[in-house]
Parts: C-alpha cells; sequence; structure tokens
C-alpha cells in the first residue's frame, strides 16, 4: 500500500503544541508511504496568532514619579526649575511564552534631550536609548525564565539634572511544569473529591478541586490530569474545562454503552483552582480523574520533546524481560541515562500501549520509589490494544515503575516522548480549546473520511518558530477496518509541499491510537513540530476513518 496526502488549511485543521506525544503501535509498520495528491497549505500566522491571544498591563503617565537628581542648592532658583515637566507611561503586553512588548511613550518639551533607561526586572541588565522631546517607542524582551517581573523605566534630563520614573509589573503567558505523586482527585463511585458518591447527571458537570488541593499551590494555570468514564449506558463524551470559563465546543474523551475509557487532558485551571468535567451523553456517568502534575507562571521544569522512541516492548524484551506482565506483577524500567532523558529530569512523557491482555484490567504507571497509587493509567478489556498518553515522575533512581491491575498477563508497550527538566526550555501556553478539524464535518472538511493509507499535512507554526510541541486530542471514529492512528513531524518544509518537490514522509515508527472497526478512540497527543513545523496525521489501516482533532494548547521556549 502507499501513502496518499491531503494537506489541510489553517483553517480547517488542527494546530498544535510542540512535542509529540508518542506513538507506539503493537501492530507491524506500514508499508512505507508513497507519492500522492496535495492542496497548497497557506500560512497560519493570523489563526495561531488569534489562538495564542496575549496578555496586557499598563501604568499610565500620571504615575510618573520623580527619580535621583544631582545635588543643587536648597531652594535656589536654579533647584526650582529643576524640577521635572516630562513623564513616561507603559504598556505592556505578552508575545510568546517568554516574551514582552514594552510601549513607552514619553511626553517631554519640543527639543527636550532625554535619556532613557530600561530595567527589565531580570539579570538581563539594561537596555537604553536616546530621545529629543516627546517619544512613543516599543522595545522587545525575552525573559530566560518564566515568571512575574518588574519593569522599571527611568528618565534623565542631562541638562537639568533630572530624572523621573515609571513601574509596570507583568506576568509572562508561558507556565512551567511540576509533577505531582499520580493521586486520585475525584472518583464519583465511592464521593473521593465530589459531595457525595453518585453518577454525574446527563449535561451535568462534575468539580474537580487543584489549586489549594494538598501541596498544588493556588493559582496554578493548568493540570495534568487521566480522566477516566466509567459505568456508561449510552454514548457520549467527557469535556473537561476550566471553571468560571465558556464550555468549548471540543470534546477530550468519547464513550460508548458499557465502555471504561481513559484520557490525558492538560486542561486550565479556573480562577478558583477549579475544572470541570462535563458529561456529554444523556444518561448519568461515573468520573475519575487522577493528577500527574500541574503547571504555574514560576520557574519549574521546561519541556523537551524528542523524536518518539520505543523503550519498552515485553513481546520482544525490549528494556523488560521478554513475556507479558503477569497479573498484580509491576516492573521498573529505567529513564534516566537511557541516551535520550538527561540526569536532573522530573517527569516523562509517554505513549503507553497495552496489547494482547488475557482479560479485563487496568495499568498504572507511577515513579520509582513509591507506592502503587489507586490511580491508573488504561482500563483495558480482554484482548483488546489500547494506547494512552502518560507523564509520570521520574523516581531519585532514575527510574519508573509500570503494574498490570488485571489478574492475568499482558504485554506492555511504551515510547518515550519527551521530558520535563529545570533546564528544558519550552514552556507551556494553554489555549481556550477549539476544533480545528472534523472530517465528518463538510463545512469544515470537504475531502470526506481520511481514506486508507493516506495521511493529512499540517502546517501549524509559520508564525512562531520557537514552537516546539503542540497539545491536541485527537480522536478516530468510524474506522471500518483494524488499525492505528500516527502523527508525526513532517520532514518536508512548506516550500517543498507549495513547490511540487516534497518528498513521501517515511513509515510511522509507532502509533497514536489503536482501532477496531466501529469503536470510537481519543488520545492526547503533545505534538512535535520537527524542524519545519509541518505535522502529519497517518490512517494506518486499509479502509477509511474519520478523524477529529482539537486544540489545546504549545510549548513555546522563548
Amino acid at each position: 500500500m502507499s501513502h496518499r496526502r491531503l494537506v489541510a488549511s489553517a483553517t480547517i485543521l488542527a494546530a498544535g503544541i510542540s512535542l509529540i506525544p508518542g506513538l507506539a503501535h503493537a501492530a507491524d509498520p506500514a508499508p512505507a508511504p508513497g507519492k500522492g495528491h496535495g492542496l497548497a497549505a497557506p500560512d497560519v500566522e493570523q489563526d495561531l496568532a488569534e489562538a495564542r491571544g496575549s496578555t496586557s498591563f499598563a501604568s499610565p503617565a500620571d504615575r510618573t514619579e520623580p527619580a535621583a537628581r544631582k545635588a543643587k542648592a536648597a531652594g535656589s532658583a536654579q533647584a526650582q526649575a529643576a524640577d521635572p515637566d516630562y513623564k513616561v507611561g507603559l504598556k505592556a503586553e505578552t508575545t510568546s511564552a517568554h516574551g514582552i512588548a514594552l510601549t513607552s511613550e514619553v511626553t517631554a518639551g519640543s527639543n527636550q534631550s532625554l535619556d532613557v533607561v530600561i530595567d527589565w526586572g531580570d539579570q538581563g541588565g539594561l537596555e537604553g536609548y536616546n530621545t529629543s522631546g516627546s517619544d512613543v517607542r516599543t522595545t522587545q524582551h525575552t525573559y530566560a525564565e518564566v515568571g512575574t517581573f518588574v519593569i522599571t523605566v527611568n528618565v534623565a534630563d542631562a541638562v537639568t539634572g533630572t530624572s523621573v520614573k515609571n513601574t509596570v509589573t507583568v506576568t509572562t503567558d508561558g507556565s512551567e511544569f511540576t509533577p505531582y505523586n499520580p493521586t486520585r482527585l475525584l472518583d464519583t463511585r465511592d464521593g473521593t473529591g465530589a459531595p457525595q458518591a453518585a453518577k454525574v447527571a446527563p449535561y451535568g458537570s462534575a468539580r474537580v478541586k487543584v489549586g489549594g488541593y494538598g501541596k498544588i499551590p493556588a493559582g496554578v494555570t493548568a493540570v495534568a490530569l487521566n480522566v477516566t468514564v466509567t459505568n456508561t449506558r449510552s454514548g457520549g463524551h467527557v469535556t473537561a474545562f476550566a471553571s468560571g470559563t465558556d464550555r468549548p465546543t471540543t470534546s477530550n474523551l468519547n464513550y460508548e454503552p458499557g465502555q471504561t475509557v481513559p484520557n490525558l487532558v492538560i486542561v486550565p485551571v479556573g480562577p478558583d483552582g477549579y475544572v470541570e468535567l462535563y458529561n456529554g451523553g444523556w444518561e448519568p456517568v461515573d468520573l475519575i480523574a487522577d493528577i500527574t502534575g500541574y503547571f504555574t507562571r514560576s520557574a519549574a521544569s521546561g519541556y523537551t520533546a524528542i523524536d518518539p522512541t520505543r523503550h519498552v516492548d515485553t513481546r520482544t524484551g525490549l528494556g523488560a524481560r521478554k513475556g507479558q506482565l503477569a497479573g498484580y506483577g509491576t516492573f521498573s524500567a529505567t529513564i534516566v541515562g537511557a541516551g535520550y532523558v538527561p540526569t536532573g529530569a522530573t517527569a516523562v512523557a509517554l505513549n503507553v500501549t497495552v496489547t494482547n491482555p488475557k482479560d479485563a484490567g487496568h495499568l498504572t504507571v507511577y515513579p520509582s520509589g513509591k507506592a502503587a497509587p489507586t490511580a491508573s493509567n488504561l482500563n483495558f478489556s480482554g484482548g483488546q490494544t489500547i494506547a494512552n498518553s502518560v507523564i509520570v515522575p521520574i523516581g531519585a533512581d532514575g527510574k519508573i515503575k509500570i503494574r498490570n491491575g488485571s489478574w492475568k498477563g499482558t504485554d506492555v508497550i511504551i515510547d518515550v516522548v519527551g521530558y520535563y527538566s529545570p533546564t528544558s526550555q519550552a514552556a507551556y501556553v494553554p489555549f481556550q480549546p477549539f476544533r480545528r478539524i472534523d472530517t465528518r464535518d463538510p463545512n469544515s472538511w470537504k475531502y470526506g473520511p481520511l481514506q486508507g493509507r493516506w495521511y493529512i499535512y499540517m502546517k501549524l507554526s509559520t508564525a512562531y518558530p520557537s514552537v516546539k510541541a503542540f497539545v491536541m486530542n485527537t480522536t478516530v471514529t468510524n474506522p471500518k477496518d483494524t488499525g492505528f492512528l500516527a502523527v508525526a513531524p513532517d520532514p518536508n518544509s512548506k516550500e517543498a509541499y507549495d513547490g511540487g518537490w516534497a518528498s513521501a514522509p517515511g513509515s510511522p515508527r509507532s502509533s497514536t491510537l489503536n482501532f477496531t472497526p466501529g469503536k470510537t478512540v481519543p488520545n492526547l497527543v503533545q505534538a512535535s513540530t520537527g524542524n519545519y513545523g509541518i505535522v502529519d496525521v497517518f490512517n494506518e489501516s486499509d479502509r477509511n476513518i474519520d478523524v477529529v482533532v482539537d486544540v489545546f494548547g504549545l510549548y513555546d521556549d522563548f
């Protein structure tokens, strides 16, 4: 079979976030993709800029105050004349995870020579310029770390020996990650984190307390939760969103009658410290939420995306003893020092796949040196192949542990897709989630289902070359065959596609999610933008599937 390609326009396709959470396939790789047809994809600067937005800060000119002046005779006419007669107003706006644009508006007499010095409030030194009379000027700055900073602008008149200053406090848009030992925050089956043990009503929400829970500080910006829906009696979906905000039209996981479905979500946290989990079905369901880490606008651990790397495969003996993980059995996997995750990394991003399970159960991934938590990362039934993204703290010995919560054996596959570390620069910028592609909707995608062995390539980061990964939720629905969906960076530039000289991408090395006929399957993807900001979505089956991609944020390194 050869691959054919469809190119998604910016107004149609899913934009993303910097990093590619794990492709991990249980099946053999598909044949190398061949040549196909495509449509030129427009630049995405405007769409991405609108999605990201910005935060503004201001300190008007009337807050200007006198600064240091040269010594003059007290009460003299010269001292009286030296009183400042000029002001400076400040406006600042975020431009990236670490970036600020500062506009300084100086009001002064005509031809008055003034020296302007900007102190950005970090260790980056001072920046200055000279102006004659009134002046408006915008200056860009990139902070080495995310956080809150006080910018001070001094304006001095050397002739009169006077100076004035104004300050504005700014906070960068980017957030860094702090791992948290896997902990159950919500379980509606037994009332954990809820007013009482009761299912979530149809079209109702469960509130999950994050900010201020345990050792989690108030003011967290986003949280990594593994959300599971269970005891379902009809089909529906679950949407996670920040408390106090409008519920988005996107979904995080889809379920069918009788299914137990988990999915990792990275979701903004509301000002009150809560996250809402909405039941988009017409029957009540039970919901479970387990935390593995949170994001704050302060220095912690940034993100580094790596090429998805197969680290464990019990079918072949890679990274673990060959043979199925026994019922209620546990094994350790060394993460740090394995060639791609350095010493000092605090957490690792994985795609974990269960295949060939002999019976129903669940899998739990947790840091070495800790007791196995009650939290679970994925649930499975006998014979099922299922994958889920996992973010897990790394133990002090550089290892993680994997526990099989079934009473019979299963094979386990682990792909490493990135890690969090204090030395990593990419910070997370969440969006209000939005849907970028739905092949079922002719108003947004005119080509219909994604055909077998075809792929869609998406230009995502033209305007922001610093973007290293996008956080997206991918969903396959209406599949006509067994197969898997793969998400990977494209080796070609946009110019290569526009010029018709792009080469076919190689066969995907791992899968994002596995599907069977008629089933709807979601999975979170931290999709690396590679060298050119283009991300591919592959249908690795012989028949049609529908694909839905929702975008939640991005990782930006400046």
